[in-house]
């Protein structure tokens, strides 16, 4: 439960932080368009909020979720889209009360879980309370950047990076088979730098395999939010240098990523 209440608590964080972007905007503001092709920060929120209200589902209906998921995802169409689409034309207070409420139902239903040590299906496999947490802590810090980029806020990175980059190491199986690659069998070894200048690392020292650079980069990188030629990331080995151009910590289909800036 300690590891638990750092992920939930560093997600509060990071919502927060997102909350003090967006807190000010008006109707025109909450218009601006993000890099996120045809999504404006209001879609970033909107999406941001669906997916809390899954994840909320989840929590706290799990035998609901999977007949929930059946329709709206067997119905054809987009959900995910519709889901962003709610928030366009809301007015601002009731977008941004509707993303707070829900993220605060959330928190309260995820440590509720973690209590009682279950397990919450997902649209992949089950999923433990504290990895919904850090997987929600990745799409908020990551439409964030979007937001960021749309307003030309420079954020400055903070110790939270640690949970982005290690569901990007995590999740280096998930992005060869989203690509139709076969899994390595070889570890590759994760060296990055944090913002505090501590070094975060995983797998083995002794691996032939090696990523190295700044952890901001990394996060960066499998986010999809920054092209990877130009991030300062450095690899050694054929498995570690097809990995990052594919590298996906988010579920779904493969993302089209970003463009050279």
């Amino acid at each position: 439960m300690a590891g638990f209440t750092t992920v939930l608590d560093d997600l509060r964080a990071e919502s927060a932080d997102l909350d003090s972007l967006v807190a000010g905007l008006d109707g025109e503001g909450l218009a601006t368009p993000t890099p996120a092709a045809g999504w404006t920060i209001a879609h970033q929120l909107s999406h941001l909020a669906w997916t809390d209200r899954w994840s909320l589902l989840a929590a706290r209906e799990p035998g609901e979720f999977a007949a929930a998921a059946q329709r709206v995802f067997g119905a054809g169409g987009d959900p995910i889209e519709e889901g962003a689409a709610e928030g366009v034309g809301e007015e601002p207070a009731a977008l941004l009360g509707r993303w707070r409420a829900g993220r605060e139902e959330l928190s309260d239903a995820l440590a509720a879980a973690a209590a009682a040590d279950a397990r919450l299906p997902w649209f992949g496999p089950p999923m433990k309370p504290a990895t919904m947490a850090t997987a929600r802590l990745m799409e908020t810090w990551a439409h964030g950047q979007d937001v960021a980029d749309a307003l030309g806020v420079e954020r400055k990175p903070t110790a939270r990076l640690r949970h982005v980059a290690h569901l990007g190491v995590r999740t280096m199986g998930f992005a060869f088979t989203l690509h139709g690659l076969p899994v390595p069998e070889q570890p590759v070894r994760v060296s990055l730098t944090a913002p505090s200048g501590e070094l975060w690392t995983w797998g083995p020292e002794d691996a032939a395999d090696q990523v190295s650079g700044a952890a901001l980069d990394f996060c960066l990188l499998v986010t999809q939010r920054r092209h990877r030629e130009d991030l300062d990331l450095h690899t050694t080995g054929a498995v570690a240098a097809s990995w990052l151009p594919i590298a996906q910590a988010f579920a779904g289909a493969p993302g089209a990523g970003r463009a050279r800036l």
